[in-house]
């Protein structure tokens, strides 16, 4: 009885400890799959990697988080549902993860030209700012993208540029107690945009002259509209408060075009930077395989 009871007592101990062991081996197996940090501070956005987490956003962010990324930017985040903003902030949180940029109106600003002059634009513009505070508490962001809108072929380029600078002093002026910053973008899309060069946005946000008012410097946008891009950023560190990436051509990922984003990333690090870099692009190849690249990418261009 005694011996039977003793071996009975082994096994149940041994089945213990094969199960402990288990989980031991899973947990080292789990956290064996969560990669390093990557060194610069690079934000994916919600569907970069939708393949390998399929779930929705907060699956998202969780696989953002186990391949090293410690941000996210979120162009829409202003048309998403109170509720959903609150989720990524919470996951955010959770997961120790940076909030980046989001557009101000949700991605159709360029429809309210503030190079006008038009109050019905201003008002539109002003209503979003305070919107834009809101959406910013509930994520924990500080940076939102501006864009002033179209070129106006009826006014003089110092009208317009006038117009621009009093729309965003207002802008400056909700922002400001809070500490959120306003990011300028100039963009290559389309060549009857108003913004165009970084001279000309270092300009103005010397105009407005508030801390609220800086420079997001889209490095794809800025190789196709001027190149130069070290000198160009050497010019106009002083106002750059946010720095977004897409190789050229092609708007995919580093390695995919003709940008040496080592040495731009290694350039950036020795300013000092520690803001957050936004993968604003798509990517190269498709499913699983383009996901596994696009990290690979960026792996081999992070700082060393």
């Amino acid at each position: 009885m005694e011996r039977r009871g003793f071996i009975k007592r082994m096994g149940l101990g041994t089945a213990l400890f094969s199960a402990a062991g288990a989980v031991s081996i899973s947990a080292l197996a789990e956290e064996k799959r969560k990669a390093a940090p990557f060194k610069m501070d690079f934000a994916p956005h919600f569907g970069m990697f939708k393949n390998h987490a399929p779930g929705g956003m907060v699956d998202e962010l969780k696989f953002m988080a186990d391949q090293g990324f410690r941000s996210l930017e979120d162009n829409g985040l202003l048309k998403r549902t109170v509720a959903d903003q609150e989720l990524i902030g919470k996951t955010l949180n959770d997961l120790g993860m940076r909030m980046g940029v989001f557009v101000i109106d949700g991605g159709d600003n360029w429809k309210v030209s503030l190079t006008t002059g038009k109050q019905e634009f201003l008002d539109t513009f002003l209503k979003t700012c305070r919107d834009s505070v809101e959406a910013a508490k509930r994520v924990n962001a500080k940076w939102m993208t501006v864009v002033p809108g179209y070129f106006e072929r009826n006014l003089p380029m110092g009208v317009q540029t006038g117009n621009v600078i009093e729309a965003l002093k207002r802008g400056a002026e909700i922002f400001e107690p809070h500490g959120l910053t306003m990011v300028l973008e100039p963009l290559s899309d389309n060549p009857d945009l108003f913004l165009r060069h970084a001279d000309q946005t270092y300009m103005i946000c010397k105009a407005v002259g508030s801390p609220s008012c800086k420079i997001l410097y889209d490095i794809y946008h800025m190789q196709r509209n001027e190149g130069n891009l070290i000198a160009t950023m050497e010019k106009t560190w002083s106002e750059i408060a946010y720095i977004q990436i897409g190789d050229n051509p092609g708007r995919k990922e580093p390695g995919t075009g003709e940008i040496n984003y080592s040495h731009v990333f290694q350039w950036v690090n020795n300013k000092g930077f520690d803001g957050i870099l936004g993968m604003e692009h798509g990517n190269a190849q498709p499913g699983k395989e383009g996901e596994l690249a696009l990290i690979e990418a960026y792996r081999k261009v992070d700082i060393s």
